[in-house]
């Protein structure tokens, strides 16, 4: 099963001596790093800056805030970190050019939306389990005001920025979803890789559909055996668009006919074929087909003989693929 890839970007915000800290660990300046064991000495000539500091990230900072004339108290915020990465499995089969273009296209993002000259450092770890870039800046407005609440204080805001990101990356990397908000409770954003998957199960209907159409007494035997190797992929298909419809919030104004011959005939693949009516508001015409062609995906179900599924059904599953030997 082709697994979920996000975009991944946070922030952490940092006051005083705690800026040294996260130096120390961005620049790799330690000699050990205890603390951390993920960390792959080895590996760290492998880091790379896509911006390199001016100087201690501190001292910077300060540099930069007095030049804008701003009051700091003790407690003010005067670093603002984001880590940018991506899941696992994005990375996978990447050489190091290309990891390098992925989070130049997230620098690009940051500096579209913050004043690049506040950035400290932007460096991109690659001795730790998976790449992720720290890119440090100082939370300096447009207007010259020292506030990380401005910039990435609130949760309206911290919703935006990962709006934002997702949707600037996914220009570049259309498979990435965007990443999980603690401030959402609900997602009516289905990423573009359901609706591949929709798309190659439409496939397989279609030729269900194709299988189905004038079957007679003469070709049934044929016919079944084709149409029980189909259902294998078909069925786990099905219900795995389901799934996803479920989590993406994806509503369904209507109910589908629920197979009551399959529900007879075998209790296990009657509860991969439940459905549950969905009530929410589809709010864009792409769902609203992605919802009408699973309708249509579950639909033809119906259409499937008694004959053919009990010889389906009948058969434990490590033998399906002899089913009409039988």
């Amino acid at each position: 099963m082709e697994k979920a890839q996000y975009g991944i970007m946070r922030f952490a915000k940092y006051k005083g001596p705690e800026i040294g800290n996260i130096e120390a660990h961005n620049e790799r300046t330690k000699e050990k790093y205890a603390s951390n064991p993920d960390v792959d000495m080895r590996r760290s000539n492998q880091n790379f800056h896509l911006v390199e500091p001016k100087g201690k990230y501190r001292a910077e900072a300060e540099r930069q805030i007095a030049e804008a004339g701003c009051r700091t108290r003790k407690d003010s915020v005067r670093v603002v970190e984001t880590l940018i990465t991506a899941s696992p499995e994005f990375f996978k089969g990447k050489k190091k050019a290309e990891i390098k273009e992925y989070f130049q296209t997230a620098l690009d993002f940051i500096r579209a939306h913050q004043n690049p000259d506040t950035i400290l450092s932007a460096v991109v770890h690659m001795d730790e389990k998976s790449p992720h870039m720290h890119l440090s800046f100082v939370p300096l407005t447009e207007d010259g005001r020292l506030s990380a609440k401005d910039i990435v204080g609130n949760k309206k805001k911290l919703t935006w920025w990962q709006d934002e990101f997702w949707k600037h990356m996914v220009k570049k990397y259309p498979e990435l979803e965007r990443g999980e908000s603690a401030s959402q409770t609900g997602r009516d954003h289905i990423p573009p890789r359901v609706f591949k998957e929709m798309t190659r199960l439409n496939k397989q209907r279609e030729r269900l559909d194709g299988l189905l159409t004038g079957m007679t007494l003469l070709n049934m035997k044929a016919r079944t055996e084709e149409i029980c190797k189909l259902l294998d992929s078909y069925i786990p298909g099905v219900e795995k668009m389901q799934t996803q419809l479920n989590k993406y919030s994806t509503a369904f104004t209507a109910t589908v006919t629920e197979n009551k011959k399959l529900k007879k005939k075998n209790a296990q693949l009657s509860q991969s074929l439940d459905k549950a009516t969905e009530e929410s508001t589809l709010k864009k015409i792409a769902d609203a087909r992605l919802r009408s062609d699973y309708e249509e995906a579950v639909a033809v179900l119906d259409r499937i003989p008694k004959e053919v599924l009990d010889v389906y059904t009948r058969v434990p599953a490590w033998r399906k693929e002899n089913a009409c030997e039988r």
